[in-house]
């Protein structure tokens, strides 16, 4: 499963199942999360620890409040977790946009000897509103100012990581967004940041007896859309569809499983 997360997230390379012909194409900014809370950083997590362990990747893992403790169902997805391979992760905790702002630019600074491969952010809602309810002015254009900052800071440490060593992949940007919980059509502050997104994954549950009834697990739908997502060409046999589906499966002990649908 971890090698599945790994290669939906910290790769994004094209998925390895025949019968798939809608893939996530190498994104010039990355992925932007959007679903249920709880779960988007279970994934975060997730993937920063398969990254830091199975590939090696230097990650940064930014979030508005401390995490105090990993959850336990990462041993569980996660086998081979060793403290080396957390080491590899480097936490850090802006509580606001001028906060986290500092701290992206200073993985900028010539001095800065951490050059990380993933960049992960996670309640990116947060902090264009700086803990304030309801869209005030000006959240859009910091939004896109904040989006703007984390694709740059991608090309920036993908040159640098390009020119230390030979083969290694560029940087990437994963964060995790909230839907509003008005039901409101539109989410202006979302809009601003899927112009720099080229790939958004849609965390659905799916609630249908069929889903559940099996082992009594949690389902949920994983579906990718956005620029960033490349259409193969179609051949006789086979169906485009308009973007990429997983299925995510949470058991009662915490551990995951993905298909693709």
């Amino acid at each position: 499963m971890a090698d599945v997360l790994t290669h939906m997230f910290a790769n994004l390379s094209q998925a390895d199942s025949k019968k798939d012909f809608v893939t996530p194409a190498p994104a010039d900014c990355g992925v932007l999360v959007v679903g249920e809370q709880s779960l988007a950083r279970s994934l975060l997590l997730l993937t920063a620890v398969t990254a830091a362990s199975q590939a090696g990747m230097k990650v940064v893992f930014f979030a508005p409040q401390q995490i105090q403790s990993l959850p336990a169902s990462l041993q569980t997805c996660v086998p081979s977790l060793s403290p080396d391979s957390l080491k590899k992760i480097t936490f850090c905790y802006p509580s606001t946009a001028e906060e986290l702002w500092r701290q992206i630019a200073g993985l900028h600074e010539s001095s800065s000897t951490f050059h990380p491969s993933l960049i992960i952010v996670d309640r990116l809602e947060d902090y264009p509103c700086d803990g304030h309810s309801g869209c005030h002015p000006g959240e859009q254009s910091r939004a896109a100012h904040l989006a703007a900052l984390l694709c740059d800071t991608a090309a920036f440490l993908t040159g640098l990581l390009e020119r230390q060593t030979t083969g290694t992949a560029p940087c990437r940007v994963i964060a995790s967004y909230k839907l509003k919980e008005d039901g409101a059509d539109s989410d202006p502050v979302l809009d601003a940041f899927d112009r720099y997104f080229q790939l958004r994954c849609t965390l659905d549950q799916d609630r249908s007896y069929k889903a559940t009834d099996a082992g009594r697990q949690e389902a949920w739908r994983v579906y990718f859309s956005g620029t960033g997502v490349v259409r193969e060409p179609r051949t006789e046999d086979s169906e485009v569809r308009p973007g990429l589906e997983w299925q995510l499966l949470m058991f009662p002990d915490g551990s995951m499983a993905f298909k693709v649908d």
